[in-house]
């Protein structure tokens, strides 16, 4: 009798036996349908070796599997990878497997699905959510749930609004081919220096071995068009190739540039495609049609057959770590992968993680510098304003340098950006009379006013109330007060300052989708804009030969709230951010505003000196035993109920084993202490590398018993400290 070992996709449960029924074929890797109870899931057949801690059930016991899904199987490399992830992270293997199987759709056997689009006509009755729906939507395209959920409005009004006849149907097919990129389209013309670099990277495709690589390029250097020439190499050779990045809104111009160079566009993979979409790429990426795909973190688990190159770009960037689910760092378990089916991998930034160049420093990552920009283009040149002894006027926020310098940008018919990493119009608000301030109900943060959307918003669960004509406190009316800035409050002083100027807006409230972000790259390279204002989202990627001045409005702000990246995170960002200005021919500038002129960032900065600070903030984490030279892990205990929560937490504290070389702190309330309506507390475990933090926190654990509503979360290399 045959006999199969099946991960289902529930977190809950560990790998499962089940009878192979006479006639059907399911070797490790077939994706298959099984029972369990009443219910049919969707599983992935394992090899039996693969658990050995997993007790046999016996042949009198099994269930028969019911289907083997018509889908190409889990390739072995890729089962490794999610054996590895699982174990390194302390995730359940089924949470891993799930984000292999990123598509449910692509696993049915419908060839087309229904979709819907606007149609043009507005029905006679045009309610508020119907309105609101209408707008949001525009011309995009989607399933009745998806058009839902862009427009924030239930099922009920999307279909109200077919019957209107404002939406009418579109039968879409789901596996049409991807067009093949052309790896000879259009070679670039490479400097000397890019050409070496190219020559490397054709030379590891071509070896066809692990071999990891730094390309450590200044902003402007031309690190895409380097690495694009290790991609034509790889299409040559008939493999696959997964282009990270950090963002969606990264995708946009990246999609034009590789247009360019390939003759058509990669495919896409994000949480922005709709359900169609989705199942189109799964199903191209699992048969190795798809050659080229550009995705954000969750492409690296797809079912490649045949990858052959992994490019990390922004590979220093704090969003390739998982904050929630399964915990993993994009960047690490790219390189793990390109271990484990043997291809090499590039990380590609102009400013490294520390973590990075560690590794360059010991010899297992190769690195390829590009220390000047493309075409003869110069650095541009950074000055401090110390807001101590320059302040802005009372009221405003963009101090007297800073404004003359865009005055004269202005005037020359350049373009200007100005970066605050804050969304909304002001952090906080208060009531002047009685001093209430609108906090979140749902965590400890206060509510951001968005003044463009005339609400107040929670940054961390999303709930968001109007915005209030009074105190709901004391009952004043115009007794309110926004305190601090946000983008949108720079963009009104902006407008008063300069109000001819025309202004763009770039956060993520603004440029929600790739469209956006494509009409926005549009509207600045044909000179529409004048003053950009913008998040971090414009820190990076973006290329505007007319724009000449960046000006950083609070450069300080990173620095607050003791995170132990914080210094670098604060470096990289400011850096990425200046790199925007003069990558044409015309001459850059960069003002930096701040309120510590001495600390080692903004000395760094100021003086262009990245090595100096590198290696100060290098032996600062090696004299702390922190990452590299050390290991952090989190464990993070909540619960809809705070008792339950610090019991719980109590309870792991006290049960902490005694390991040289293995501390843990805590536990303690942590500093957002209720997310979400969940109370939070947190231990940190600090060990020497030579510990196996995973094994001891892996059997601390599994003797402690919690009630089942108590969420008791790892976080293994935790980038967050909240």
């Amino acid at each position: 009798m045959a006999r199969a070992r099946v991960l289902l996709l529930n977190a809950a449960l560990g790998p499962l036996d089940y009878r192979v029924p006479h006639g059907m074929s399911a070797p490790p890797g077939s994706i298959v349908v099984a029972p369990l109870g009443p219910r049919q899931l969707i599983g992935v057949v394992w090899e039996e070796d693969a658990f050995p801690d997993v007790e046999s059930v016996g042949d009198n016991r099994l269930r028969n599997l019911l289907e083997v899904v018509d889908a190409p199987p889990l390739p072995e490399p890729l089962r490794r990878l999610i054996e590895w992830t699982a174990d390194y992270y302390l995730a359940p293997p089924a949470a891993v497997l799930r984000m292999a199987l990123a598509s449910m759709s692509a696993l049915e056997g419908a060839r087309t699905v229904i979709e819907y689009r606007a149609t043009g006509t507005l029905p006679d009755r045009m309610t508020e959510q119907r309105t609101q729906a209408m707008e949001r939507i525009g011309e995009r395209q989607g399933l009745i749930r998806e058009l839902a959920m862009i427009g924030g409005v239930s099922d009920a009004v999307i279909r109200g609004l077919v019957k209107a006849g404002a939406f009418e149907a579109v039968e879409v097919s789901i596996d049409t081919p991807f067009p093949e990129p052309d790896p000879d389209h259009a070679p670039p013309a490479l400097s000397t220096e890019q050409q070496a670099a190219a020559s490397r990277f054709v030379t590891a495709v071509h070896d066809r071995d692990f071999a990891p690589f730094l390309l450590d390029g200044v902003t402007g250097s031309g690190k895409t068009e380097v690495y694009f020439e290790a991609i034509a190499e790889a299409i040559r050779e008939g493999r696959q190739v997964l282009v990270l990045l950090p963002e969606i809104a990264l995708t946009e111009p990246f999609l034009e540039r590789f247009e360019k160079r390939f003759g058509t566009v990669p495919v896409n993979w994000h949480s922005g495609l709709r359900q169609s979409e989705r199942r189109r790429a799964w199903r191209a990426i699992a048969a190795g049609e798809a050659r080229v795909v550009v995705g954000a973190r969750s492409a690296l688990f797809l079912p490649y057959p045949n990858l052959g190159l992994i490019i990390v770009d922004e590979a220093h960037e704090a969003s390739f770590k998982q904050e929630d689910g399964v915990h993993y760092h994009a960047r690490d378990v790219a390189v793990m992968r390109g271990l484990i089916e043997k291809f090499p991998v590039v990380l590609a930034s102009a400013t490294p993680a520390i973590e990075t160049r560690h590794q360059v420093e010991l010899g297992r990552y190769e690195e390829i510098r590009l220390p000047a920009r493309y075409g003869g283009a110069e650095m541009p040149r950074i000055e401090g304003i110390n807001l101590l002894t320059d302040p802005p006027e009372r009221g405003r926020w963009i101090a007297p340098p800073l404004v003359r310098a865009i005055d004269e940008t202005l005037e020359k018919r350049e373009q200007s950006l100005l970066f605050l990493n804050r969304r909304g119009y002001a952090p906080l608000t208060l009531c002047r009379h009685c001093g209430y301030r609108f906090q979140c109900p749902n965590c400890t943060a206060w509510m951001v006013e968005h003044r463009l959307t005339r609400r107040l918003a929670c940054h961390h669960c999303g709930h968001v109330i109007p915005s209030p004509r009074f105190c709901p406190e004391c009952k004043e009316e115009d007794s309110l007060v926004a305190c601090g800035p946000g983008v949108e409050r720079i963009a009104d002083e902006v407008k008063a300052l300069w109000p001819q100027a025309r202004t763009a807006i770039v956060t993520s409230d603004t440029l929600w989708s790739p469209a956006k972000v494509a009409e926005f790259v549009k509207s600045v390279e044909a000179g529409a804009v004048d003053i950009i204002v913008g998040t971090q989202l414009v820190t990076k990627g973006y290329h505007f030969p007319n724009l000449t001045l960046v000006g950083v409005i609070d450069a300080d702000l990173g620095l607050e709230g003791g995170d132990l990246r914080a210094s670098e995170r604060t470096f990289q960002q400011i850096v990425q951010v200046a790199g925007r200005a003069g990558r044409g021919q015309k001459p850059g500038r960069v003002f930096i505003q701040t309120r510590m002129p001495e600390s080692e960032v903004i000395q760094a900065l100021i003086a262009g000196d990245a090595e100096r600070f590198y290696a100060v903030e290098t032996e600062n984490r090696r004299r702390a035993n922190a990452p590299p030279f050390g290991r952090f892990a989190a464990i993070i205990v909540s619960s809809e109920d705070a008792d339950e929560a610090a019991q719980v937490a109590r309870l792991i504290g006290k049960s902490a084993p005694t390991i040289d070389g293995m501390r843990v702190y805590g536990p303690a309330p942590a500093p957002l202490a209720v997310l979400r309506g969940r109370h939070r507390h947190r231990l940190l475990v600090h060990a020497t590398r030579q510990v196996d933090v995973q094994g001891a926190i892996r059997e601390w654990l599994s003797d402690i018993v919690w009630k089942s509503g108590t969420r008791v979360a790892v976080d293994v290399d935790p980038y967050s400290f909240m």
